[in-house]
């Protein structure tokens, strides 16, 4: 499998992520308006109900890729950042995991999951938690499986979220991806595996550099080229490892 590049020169990491991304990203964000954003909609051969102010899988291609991806662990326990509408914490208990807990920092998202999971008969195996990546987590909590379908375009640190909905699309200086390098290797049971999904619309490099400053690397797991609104993108299933483990499957 291969790896994200090592970091180029400041011209090319200056580059990756950028105007044009945000441009793609407030085009997503300006989708979601309340005339044009259903309050059902089908994906994974099921209905979801989508609430106001939670990001629709409708407008790009990433959660349908993800969680066909995943190796969700049959018996065990999945945690889920960023879990928006809960679709891919629902089709984790679907699959056979014995407990998921689905976080998200927006109340809204919280609320969708839970009605989904409610809707999929799943409500018992899935804990639906409105949490700021693992902060509000029991230090305790351990899981087979961790996930992020991250935030992946790059914004600047002075950026003001003024929408919940934009914390499914920024990353404030990138500070939602560092602490999950940092802080999700510490939540695996042993043998535990950790997965980000991320896109050709982040800042590899930038990853790729705060992975390294983790002690942590980033195989690539999987790979499609798809949509994100009307703007082709690559997506990347990728599995966070310790800097010196083998390249194993």
């Amino acid at each position: 499998m291969s790896l994200l590049p090592h970091p180029a020169s400041p011209e090319r990491v200056a580059a990756s992520g950028g105007p044009v991304h945000a441009g793609v990203g407030h085009r997503l964000m300006s989708r979601h308006g309340r005339t044009s954003t259903p309050e059902e909609f089908d994906l994974l051969g099921l209905t979801w109900h989508l609430l106001p102010n939670v990001f629709a899988p409708i407008h790009t291609d990433s959660t349908e890729l993800f969680t066909t991806w995943l190796p969700f662990p049959v018996g065990g326990n999945f945690l889920e950042m960023g879990c928006g509408t809960g679709v891919t914490s629902v089709m984790a208990a679907r699959s056979g995991c014995a407990h998921v807990t689905a976080v998200d920092i927006t109340p809204e998202a919280v609320r969708n999951t839970a009605l989904n999971a409610q809707r999929h008969a799943v409500a018992d195996r899935v804990d639906a938690v409105q949490s700021d990546l693992c902060g509000a987590l029991a230090p305790t909590a351990r899981f087979d499986l961790v996930f992020f379908n991250s935030n992946a375009i790059p914004a600047p640190c002075e950026f003001v979220y003024t929408r919940p909905l934009q914390h499914a699309i920024f990353d404030r200086g990138y500070a939602a991806h560092d602490r999950y390098l940092r802080e999700g290797p510490s939540r695996l049971t042993a043998g535990g595996r950790m997965f980000l999904g991320f896109n050709s619309l982040g800042d590899a490099f930038r990853l790729h550099a705060l992975a390294a400053e983790s002690g942590v690397r980033l195989v690539e797991r999987n790979r499609s080229v798809r949509c994100a609104g009307d703007v082709p993108v690559t997506f990347q299933l990728l599995e966070v490892v310790p800097a010196g483990a083998g390249d194993t499957a």
